[in-house]
């Protein structure tokens, strides 16, 4: 083996996984239906080793070198560092690089020669065999089949050369004995729904001698090529003190002065109750201070929320305009979990980014079809806030508007350190909207109801709704000698 004892894949996410890259010098088998992205890794690889000066050669027995070269132009890639051995008979042997014959049309001992004669011509560092199932095929037999890819390993063997060996038959019925033959199998799958792209994810499933992150990970295709998304891990932070107050004495009361770093805030209420405009009083609050914040936004339009935001006077424009903020809009089934968490780490760790809005969790849930364990999704995102000392508020709708029955799309309470529930209650002929947090464990908080007023230019919290019972069921009763005056103060 080499003195480096890992080459990159070219994949950084895929490298990571790997802790450094792939074991040189190794068979490697890279697995998964057409589609799941196979060649596009393969040329990546080539690629990352031309781009560190070593040669590579590009196999090919399904697809031909025309074919690839258009695969790479749509990532913006040239294939010109790269020997292309497309096996094919419709043209002399000649001179150059590609070698043409048809697979189908002469024995399997003729396309190993060719193959292998490229091979001692080009004296490669990497190799992409694409793939495994022409080779099958002209087998015949598994016994025949098996004795040609344990031929490739021995002539592999005494050579300075990693090779990765694609093959299409994946999944239940995978060869168990081809994979014992490789050094390390890597499993890609594509996943389809009724809407939004398709799911992709990539499994580490073995790796002889060396470590790596098992499991499953997010991926997708992009121009550039196969990005992976290794679950998060957060980096040493010093743990800041103080709380995030959000300026407006009856709400930080409230709250026991206000938000602590490192947790997170749920705010849940019914459509209309002003989650997202309290959510933005933390983010004006943050910013004031210098504070860098992310929103991220799920249902409604960008300038719908700044617009409301400039209304009660919170200057989210010349936010966006200096970069402290920043602002992104998630379209519906555009995105995968692991990567919309990977959107989040960038902004904390490139950023810097010290609050977090995720508006809402219902917009979240609906913009990624077909997610399986939703909730551990989020705990493992918001894990990874909290140990960065984020300060992270969630917005999450009820079903509804008044009354005791108002169900959650997710059940996500348990996840929060602070829960703010906000309600509609009627009085004196008319909506009001009530406020009060329900959990906190970070700190005392207070158990009062209070009244939240939207006004045309701020945002207020009363004092204690001390003559009603009943408000959080949307029905209260008033239980006074007199009726108080509520609603907004002339």
């Amino acid at each position: 083996m080499r003195a480096h004892q890992v080459v990159g894949t070219g994949v950084p996410g895929l490298d990571t996984l790997l802790c450094g890259g792939l074991p040189a010098d190794r068979l490697h088998l890279i697995q998964g239906r057409p589609g799941a992205g196979k060649t596009t890794l393969a040329l990546q690889f080539l690629l990352d080793g031309a781009a560190k000066g070593e040669r590579g050669v590009y196999v090919t027995l399904s697809e031909t070198a025309s074919e690839l070269r258009g695969i790479a132009a749509s990532h913006g890639w040239s294939l010109e560092a790269i020997d292309l051995c497309q096996l094919h008979t419709d043209a002399p042997q000649d001179e150059d690089r590609y070698t043409l014959f048809h697979p189908a049309e002469v024995e399997l001992g003729e396309v190993s020669g060719e193959m292998l004669g490229v091979i001692e011509r080009v004296q490669p560092t990497r190799v992409a065999l694409d793939s495994l199932s022409e080779l099958r095929l002209l087998s015949r037999d598994p016994l025949r089949y098996r004795r040609q890819i344990l031929a490739l390993k021995q002539f592999f063997a005494g050579r300075a050369c990693t090779v990765l060996l694609l093959d299409d038959h994946s999944g239940p019925g995978a060869d168990a004995q081809l994979e014992s033959l490789a050094h390390g199998v890597i499993r890609l799958e594509q996943q389809s729904f009724d809407y939004g792209i398709a799911r992709r994810r990539v499994e580490i499933s073995k790796m002889r001698g060396v470590p790596f992150v098992g499991g499953y990970h997010d991926a997708t295709i992009r121009t550039g090529g196969l990005v992976v998304f290794p679950r998060l891990e957060s980096v040493a932070r010093p743990t800041p003190e103080g709380q995030l107050a959000s300026g407006i004495p009856g709400l930080d009361a409230l709250l026991g002065g206000g938000l602590s770093w490192g947790t997170v805030t749920l705010i849940t209420g019914p459509a209309g109750t002003g989650k997202t405009t309290l959510a933005s009083q933390y983010l004006a609050s943050a910013l004031a201070a210098g504070d860098r914040v992310s929103a991220f936004l799920f249902d409604e339009r960008h300038i719908t929320f700044v617009g409301r935001a400039e209304a009660l006077g919170l200057p989210f424009s010349s936010a966006l305009r200096s970069g402290l903020m920043n602002m992104a809009q998630i379209e519906a089934g555009s995105f995968v979990a692991g990567e919309f968490a990977d959107m989040v780490r960038q902004q904390v760790e490139d950023r810097g980014a010290r609050v977090v809005l995720i508006d809402t969790i219902n917009g979240y849930l609906a913009a990624m079809p077909g997610l399986t364990s939703p909730v551990l999704r989020l705990y493992e995102l918001l894990t990874y806030l909290n140990e960065m000392h984020v300060a992270t508020v969630l917005v999450m709708a009820q079903q509804g508007i008044l009354g005791a029955a108002m169900p959650v799309p997710l059940d996500v309470s348990y996840i929060a350190d602070t829960v703010v529930l906000l309600r509609f209650f009627e009085a004196s002929g008319s909506v009001h909207r009530a406020i009060s947090v329900v959990k906190k464990r970070t700190g005392p908080h207070e158990s009062t109801i209070r009244e939240l007023e939207i006004g045309p230019e701020r945002l207020h919290v009363g004092a204690a709704l001390t003559h009603f019972q009943g408000v959080l069921t949307g029905v209260p009763s008033f239980v006074g000698d007199v009726l108080p005056r509520v609603g907004p103060k002339p």
